[in-house]
């Protein structure tokens, strides 16, 4: 990319009379250029501090009287042929899209959950450090699609402001995404750990503390890299647009104590995820025996992704330190060399969001991770046992020779619970008992035998009987309360009232019988 080195004022040429003037062979008022304030600069622009057109080759603004334009092309138009720094742009915004779909797929397979609730290993703690590479993945993609207007317009203007704002957020994203995966590997460790033991960690040390303050500490450092940096006047970076203007205006914003400071900030934060690193080896990992495997122990026991993160994490953080002292290789100077800015800055931070997905495609999900621990202990714990591989739970109830266990009331009880199921499941079976049909109202004398021999009670005729007429709403219950009722009254009394009703005379059995009717139901009638 050209820099134009020179801008300076340009006299009118004079035109037909003293009012005329030319301007890349169009004929211009004078008296409407002064009145507007319209200046013509050795660059090819005519501007008046608000608007500004190119006047040079194809470009023939026409003017009007009040102040108008036709035909007007602005100077911050992208006029150039695309350069190396836009192909390089495209390509880096494509790949940075791209792993946004990876990202989230890794994000789906190491986020979900396949063992119950547990407060302390909460999901969302693996999650963090997909959510920190999704937006150091759009961030990046946003900063390199406006590198291609960057390389194509003729004077820098919004695009060069956008390209330098979502890079530097860039870091602090890198930076967190990192953390996260360092700080969860040894959440990890414990976790499987104290899954094998559970008091394996039953005396006070320091290891609680430090790991309540060392997020503490790196988000600390983290967010000031953040403040420092991003929320500022970021229009000044774009006043490139002359040799002289670029040294007096853009390079002391970019090369501020602020951005001096940020960087250093960044560093502190790389320092502390070092740091995070060791403390969760030494206090998770097993010491080797051998005084020199002691030596290499740290880099022996560090996963080798979180070893190569951190190296990539440092060419940047080193990257954007020397950037804001050396204005000549800042990622802000519009005219930089494309191997500054994607080789040091963009490269670091999509080689660490590859290497992560990379990795979370390898690895298993550590819930099901855990699951598959838990079953080789206990086939552990049954082989040293002498216990033979044990069947499911259904296994013994398809034996012929299988019976069901007696239960008291309240077991009757779970039982049946346990089979309809609770809370939405139960509503799930009792719409499908009702969808099929087969849901009972009652037991019948058959189901009343089965259950009853199930439970242990011996079933008798009298029993089945009355079952059936407790059960059945169309019995006949006038037997039964005129047997309640006669059991009140003494057995000479029923003798006495069978002789008086046999003595009763043959001529009035029709109208006695008439009388003694009872309506026993409403089928009677």
């Amino acid at each position: 990319m050209s820099l134009i080195s020179v801008r300076e004022l340009v006299p009118f040429q004079q035109g037909q009379n003293e009012t005329d003037v030319i301007i890349n062979n169009v004929h211009f008022n004078r008296t409407a250029l002064n009145h507007f304030n319209y200046t013509l600069y050795s660059n090819g622009t005519l501007s008046n501090g608000s608007n500004c057109f190119l006047t040079f080759s194809v470009f023939r603004p026409q003017m009007f009287l009040n102040g108008t334009f036709v035909n007007g092309t602005s100077c911050y138009s992208p006029i150039k042929d695309l350069g190396q720094h836009g192909k390089l742009g495209i390509a880096f915004a494509a790949m940075f899209a791209v792993s946004i779909m990876f990202t989230l797929a890794s994000l789906r397979k190491h986020g979900k959950r396949f063992l119950p609730l547990d407060r302390r290993w909460k999901a969302v703690g693996r999650r963090w450090q997909w959510y920190w590479l999704l937006a150091a993945a759009a961030c990046g993609t946003i900063s390199c699609f406006m590198g291609v207007d960057v390389g194509r317009d003729y004077l820098q203007s919004t695009a060069l402001v956008l390209q330098s704002l979502f890079y530097y957020i860039i870091t602090p994203c890198l930076i967190a995404a990192v953390w996260e995966g360092v700080r969860h590997w040894g959440k990890w460790q414990e976790r499987q750990i104290l899954d094998r033991d559970a008091v394996a960690f039953s005396s006070e040390t320091t290891r609680e503390s430090q790991e309540f303050w060392l997020p503490v500490i790196f988000y600390l450092f983290a967010w000031l890299n953040f403040f420092l940096a991003v929320p500022r006047t970021w229009t000044p970076i774009q006043l490139q647009r002359s040799r002289e203007q670029q040294e007096v205006r853009a390079k002391p914003v970019a090369t501020d104590g602020r951005f001096k400071a940020a960087g250093f900030m960044a560093l502190v934060a790389v320092l502390v995820i070092c740091y995070s690193l060791g403390h969760s080896i030494y206090r998770y990992s097993p010491r080797p025996a051998s005084k020199l495997r002691q030596q290499i122990f740290y880099l022996q026991a560090a996963p080798i992704k979180f070893i190569i993160a951190i190296a990539l994490l440092g060419v940047k953080v080193g990257y954007t330190i020397a950037a804001a002292f050396n204005w000549s290789v800042s990622p802000f100077k519009y005219d930089i060399n494309s191997g500054w800015i994607f080789g040091l800055g963009y490269t670091p931070a999509l080689l660490v969001i590859i290497l992560f997905n990379i990795c979370a495609h390898i690895e298993q999900n550590e819930d099901q991770s855990l699951i598959f621990q838990r079953e080789e202990q206990s086939r552990a714990l049954d082989a040293e046992l002498g216990l033979r591989n044990k069947k499911p739970n259904w296994w013994r109830r398809m034996r012929l020779d299988y019976r069901p266990p007696i239960l008291d009331e309240n077991g009757r009880l779970k039982a049946f619970v346990m089979e309809i199921g609770g809370g939405k499941p139960t509503h799930k079976n009792f719409e499908r008992y009702v969808e099929m049909g087969n849901m009972r109202t009652h037991y019948g004398d058959e189901d009343y035998k089965d259950n009853a021999v199930d439970n242990g009670v011996e079933v008798t005729s009298s029993t089945t009987r009355h079952s059936g007429e407790l059960n059945d709403p169309f019995a006949d219950t006038s037997s039964s309360q005129a047997g309640l009722r006669n059991s009140h009254h003494s057995p000479d009394r029923h003798a006495s009232n069978s002789e008086s009703y046999a003595a009763t005379s043959s001529g009035n059995s029709a109208t006695s019988d008439a009388a003694l009717q009872e309506v026993r139901s409403m089928l009677d009638i």
